[in-house]
C-alpha cells in the first residue's frame, strides 16, 4: 500500500476531501489543479494461475464481464491482459506441416475455404470472416476478416501458405469472389450436399460456438475491430495447436 499525501498531478498538498469512488474509497480533489484522486490506493497483483484460467475461459462462450466475475478482476486488468495476450500471437496460427499423412505422400493437397458473417460495434458494421482450412489435418492454414468481396477473397488467398497455393485443390461454395483469385486448375466450386465442403461448415458452427463475439443473439459482441480479429485468431491458434498436437501422437 502507499500512502499519497500529495496530488499525483501538481505535488501540493492543498488537497480536500471529494466524496466516495464507486467501490467506497475516500475520494480527494486538489484545490490547485483540481485533480481528482485516492489516497490510499492498492495494486492487487493477480495470481499466475488465475491467468492460466482467464486463458481458457476466453477460449469459451464467456462474457468479459462473466470473467471479471468469476475470477474477481477488473475490466480494466481483463482487457490490458487480452490486448498483451492478442500481440503475442504467433503469425503462422499455430500451423503444424505434416508431409506424411497416414503413411502415404500426398502430392495433392486439399483445402475447404468458406467465409461466415460477423459483425463490430453495431450489426450494420458486418465483418465477413474468410477461412482456408486443410481438410486431411483439419487445421486451419488461414484466415481474413473483412468485407464479403473480391477484396477479401483476395487477402485470403495472400495468406494463405506458399505450400498450398502451389500444390492444393481448393473446395468452396458457388461464391463468385472464389473464382477471381484461386487458379481454375485449382478451384472445385461445389453444392454444399456433395459433402466437400463439410469440414469447414463444422468448424465454423464450432467457432460461432465457442467464441462468445460471434454468437448472434447476445451483448457479447467486440466493440473494436483489433479485438475481434485477436478473439478468433486465439481460438484458431488454440484449435490448431490441439490439433497438431493430436497428429504428432498418432504419427508416433
Amino acid at each position: 500500500m502507499m500512502e499519497i499525501d500529495t496530488c499525483p498531478q501538481c505535488g501540493s498538498n492543498n488537497i480536500k476531501k471529494n466524496g466516495h469512488i464507486h467501490n467506497g474509497k475516500q475520494n480527494h480533489r486538489c484545490k490547485d489543479c483540481g485533480r481528482q484522486f485516492v489516497l490510499s490506493t492498492e495494486c492487487k497483483v493477480i495470481p499466475e494461475e488465475i491467468k492460466c484460467l482467464v486463458k481458457k475461459a476466453l477460449l469459451e462462450r464467456n462474457s468479459l464481464r462473466g470473467i471479471c466475475r468469476i475470477f474477481d478482476v477488473s475490466m480494466t486488468w481483463l482487457l490490458n491482459f487480452i490486448v498483451v495476450l492478442y500481440e503475442c500471437l504467433p503469425n503462422d496460427l499455430n500451423l503444424q506441416v505434416i508431409d506424411n499423412r497416414n503413411g502415404v505422400i500426398i502430392n495433392r493437397l486439399e483445402v475447404e475455404a468458406d467465409e461466415m458473417w460477423s459483425f463490430v460495434g453495431k450489426k450494420k458494421n458486418k465483418q465477413w470472416i474468410w477461412i482456408a482450412l486443410d481438410a486431411e489435418t483439419k487445421q486451419v492454414i488461414a484466415f481474413f476478416v473483412g468485407d464479403r468481396s473480391e477484396n477479401g477473397a483476395q487477402a485470403l488467398w495472400d495468406r494463405i501458405p506458399d505450400r498450398y497455393k502451389n500444390n492444393a485443390i481448393f473446395y468452396t461454395d458457388l461464391y463468385e469472389s472464389y473464382k477471381c483469385v484461386i487458379p481454375e486448375d485449382q478451384h472445385e466450386p461445389v453444392e454444399k450436399h456433395t459433402g466437400l465442403t463439410n469440414h469447414i461448415e463444422r468448424f465454423n458452427c464450432t467457432l460461432r460456438q465457442r467464441v462468445s463475439r460471434l454468437v448472434r443473439k447476445a451483448l457479447s459482441f467486440s466493440k473494436k475491430l483489433e479485438n475481434h480479429i485477436g478473439a478468433i485468431k486465439y481460438f484458431i491458434c488454440h484449435y490448431n495447436n490441439t490439433i497438431s498436437h493430436e497428429l504428432l501422437a498418432k504419427s508416433e
